[in-house]
């Protein structure tokens, strides 16, 4: 089984940040394969399917960014799944506005919700897919960046990229990290 996780914010307050790109991810990822993500369980709203003949179990963290690894280690123990196992989906600063990189272990690059799922899981490896938010402006603060909206022509890019997310996500479960990782980086 694998445990897909999209990384975000609760609230409708936080739907459309660009921190919530991860949780969009899963809600795409839903759409697509007919998954019902409306659960509580572990901290979570996780929904139970197939994805590419795969059993997943996909999620959304309701402990905010920061703490995501409370939830994660919580469904992890509950679906008895391996952190080689999990895909962990988020924002990223550090790549271009639509770009995704997939990759597996590694360090959080900063990123406060990963690096609450290397703490709390003791490990790195786990499978992400990185998806470019882009930088903010000179002197704009990185906190009021990724809490804000996409601009009207930034939200059409992203959502062609959410869609890409989706097809690299069917290659990674169904043809593996390697062939994703040429297919999508």
């Amino acid at each position: 089984m694998n445990l897909i996780v999209g990384l975000g914010n609760p609230g409708k307050v936080y739907s459309h940040n660009r921190h919530n790109t991860g949780f969009r991810c899963i809600n795409h990822l839903a759409r697509m394969h007919n998954i019902a993500v409306k659960q509580r369980q572990c901290q979570a709203q996780v929904g139970l399917g197939r994805i590419a003949s795969r059993q997943v179990v996909l999620a959304k963290p309701r402990t905010f960014m920061n703490l995501s690894g409370k939830s994660v280690v919580s469904l992890v123990r509950r679906f008895q799944t391996t952190p080689g196992d999990i895909v962990i989906i988020h924002d990223d600063l550090d790549l271009t506005l639509g770009k995704i990189r997939l990759y597996s272990g590694g360090g959080s690059g900063g990123h406060k919700g990963v690096d609450s799922i290397i703490t709390q899981l003791h490990s790195r490896d786990f499978l992400r897919i990185r998806i470019g938010i882009g930088r903010p402006l000179e002197g704009e603060d990185a906190v009021d960046y990724v809490l804000s909206d996409f601009t009207p022509e930034e939200e059409t890019v992203i959502k062609n990229t959410i869609s890409q997310v989706g097809e690299a996500t069917v290659c990674l479960l169904s043809e593996g990290i390697t062939a994703a990782m040429d297919r999508y980086n």
